[in-house]
């Protein structure tokens, strides 16, 4: 009965999501434990990270990201975004680049979030940088991987891959620069190794980005020989609604068994949900407003979805796009927009764990 009673709640939150209410506490605590709740990081120059900042002012803009009000974190990984992929295979060195990676993206700034227990990554790509993915996969995306790797050991981060050709991507390509990757920072399960942590960014659902999608659920994200750790379900054009969210996260759970090639089920363990914090002239209640936003209205689903695949309810958490100064247009994350009381209420209402721990492989 106990267990019936808890199915109950956990369908009547779902329902409340799904209207874009709030999830009742219960839903909460019967989920699965979300692990992975993070933001990308765009630095204060619309995610160049062309020049070299210092501690002191990087954290008088983002100091909500390592405290949500309490000392506590309000993240526990922050994504910086973006590496031009072709001028890392390139090792180019110009006015905001040293030997292929942004300038901004230091050892110093990476020890502000690492000493307070929060994880970094880089992302190499961004739809910027599509025709320069293009290139450098086509030039030799074996040297990339090796070059990726290297950028990773030298910064002690992960990487995400955000290869984002939807039209015909170079899948040839990008496997070898995985392999690569492969080579010098192996699969790490315990997660202990933050070099070895390597993911992939996919469409909010599975109509877009398809050829990429369909190979990394095929061969990149199985529960059972795992190459990529593992993905996350970029955000859509605009803010989606509750509904819609859920239903570009399903698509991910259940996959296109119609299309030709079938896209197979990803496992909820194996992805991220993804949500704006900071989009057009709007500062979203998703970093002002727990109580208003999406993190709040789909939590039920996120903790509680049933897998195709695997074994275990859930997806691996949230993440937020994008801190401090994400477009030329629009506000961002910079004081007074912070967002203790969105993500950092979230990261206390789902018990965040910080450090991040071992990830579900299941």
């Amino acid at each position: 009965m106990a267990r019936r009673s808890v199915r109950l709640v956990l369908v009547a939150a779902s329902l409340v999501a799904l209207v874009g209410g709030t999830a009742p506490a219960p839903a909460v605590a019967a989920g699965t434990q979300l692990q992975v709740y993070g933001a990308w990081h765009c630095s204060d120059d619309y995610c160049t990270w062309g020049h070299v900042r210092t501690v002191a002012d990087f954290d008088s803009m983002n100091h909500w990201l390592v405290d949500r009000g309490d000392g506590r974190p309000s993240v526990n990984l922050v994504v910086l975004s973006f590496v031009n992929p072709l001028k890392l295979l390139n090792q180019t060195t110009d006015a905001a680049t040293a030997n292929g990676a942004p300038k901004g993206m230091t050892r110093d700034i990476v020890g502000y979030f690492t000493s307070r227990g929060v994880r970094v990554m880089v992302s190499i790509g961004g739809i910027t940088y599509t025709k320069d993915w293009n290139t450098a996969l086509a030039t030799n995306a074996t040297v990339l991987g090796q070059r990726a790797a290297a950028l990773a050991t030298d910064l002690g981060v992960g990487v995400e891959i955000d290869y984002e050709e939807a039209s015909s991507p170079n899948l040839v390509g990008l496997q070898a620069f995985i392999d690569a990757y492969r080579s010098v920072h192996p699969y790490d399960a315990t997660g202990a190794d933050p070099t070895a942590r390597l993911t992939i960014d996919l469409a909010a659902g599975d109509r877009w980005l398809i050829g990429i999608t369909r190979k990394a659920t095929t061969d990149w994200l199985t529960t059972t020989s795992p190459v990529l750790d593992y993905a996350n379900a970029m955000v859509p054009s605009k803010q989606p609604t509750a509904t819609g969210a859920i239903a570009n996260w399903q698509e991910h759970v259940d996959g296109k068994p119609r299309y030709s090639p079938p896209i197979p089920p990803l496992a909820p363990a194996k992805f991220t949900g993804s949500l704006y914090v900071a989009e057009g002239s709007r500062v979203r209640p998703e970093c002002r407003d727990f109580a208003a936003s999406l993190q709040s209205a789909t939590g039920a689903f996120v903790q509680t979805v049933a897998p195709k695949v695997g074994s275990t309810a859930g997806m691996l958490g949230y993440m937020f796009w994008a801190a401090e100064k994400p477009s030329t247009r629009g506000v961002g994350t910079q004081p007074p927009n912070t967002c203790e009381g969105g993500v950092g209420v979230g990261a206390t209402t789902y018990a965040i764990p910080i450090p991040m721990p071992p990830l579900r492989q299941q």
